[in-house]
């Protein structure tokens, strides 16, 4: 998190919040689900484009007053335990370098009255000469300060105080593919360990392939058809061949986990919930 003299700015990333009816570029209607940060929602939360066609990702105030958002592109690396770390362009990559020229979008600007829905209209540009592989870009939205509130306090000989006003901003990953990719993955070594705020539920994704791999985390009981525990939206981007995935859990999550269980690594919904893969342990 970052300071300034007169705001901050909070950026979340990968927060299941809602779920929104988008319709994309080529008409067909999506239930997907939605980011939610301070008063903006977002939807849906990550973009695969295919060079084809473009789409729409749509934004909702969602707060009681009027709001205008700024939207850009920032590039993110991800690291080995599952971070994502901001990369400046001058220290980007080829392939980074290439996913910035790849993106189009309008607006980049929007002032949203409260319960009131905005498209921003994804496209991409034709590179010439551009390898097969994926690129990614990460966009961000953000909302604009407005001017800061001077609080005069009599209790302190009339000191004139600036009031800091929350910044929310959210950002979802934009990926585009070219060519025949394919991808792999397998789960490693789960265990319960201690984690700031209680314990946690670790195991190490492993990925190859020359694509990235995205879905969610099922953990079963034999025996026992509804999930113990679930978790959203885990993916491994293709800079990385493996990563650490580290869960809290409730203390109720810990007593019904202990024993054999099955770890396994799911496909999402709206890709058709297909097995990646999957490992039996014994957690103490």
């Amino acid at each position: 998190m970052l300071f300034d003299q007169l705001a901050y700015r909070k950026t979340i990333g990968c927060v299941q919040a809602a779920s929104l009816a988008l319709v994309a570029a080529g008409g067909a209607l999506l239930a997907t689900p939605a980011h939610a940060a301070g008063d903006l929602l977002v939807a849906p939360t990550r973009v695969v484009l295919d060079g084809r066609r473009g789409t729409e990702v749509i934004l909702n105030n969602i707060g009681d007053e009027e709001t205008t958002y700024r939207i850009s592109l920032e590039l993110r690396r991800m690291m080995p335990d599952g971070s994502l770390e901001d990369v400046a362009v001058e220290d980007a990559n080829e392939t980074e370098k290439a996913s910035l020229s790849l993106i189009r979008y309008a607006p980049r600007r929007v002032t949203l009255p409260p319960d009131q829905p905005q498209s921003i209209r994804i496209g991409l540009n034709q590179v010439e000469g551009l390898k097969d592989g994926e690129y990614r870009v990460h966009m961000l939205f953000r909302a604009i300060p407005k001017a800061p509130t001077l609080v005069t306090d009599p209790a302190a000989n009339n000191e004139i105080k600036i009031q800091l006003t929350p910044l929310y901003g959210i950002t979802i990953p934009v990926i585009i593919r070219r060519g025949d990719l394919k991808a792999t993955a397998a789960i490693a070594n789960p265990r319960i360990v201690d984690a700031p705020g209680g314990k946690a539920l670790e195991f190490d994704a492993v990925r190859q392939g020359n694509r990235s791999v995205y879905g969610d985390v099922r953990v079963r009981k034999d025996g026992k058809g509804e999930p113990l525990f679930e978790a959203k939206g885990i993916a491994i981007y293709p800079e990385i061949g493996q990563r650490k995935v580290s869960l809290p859990l409730k203390p109720e999550d810990i007593a019904e986990l202990r024993g054999a269980v099955t770890v396994g690594y799911y496909e999402t919904l709206e890709n058709g919930g297909g097995l990646i893969g999957e490992v039996r342990t014994v957690l103490p």
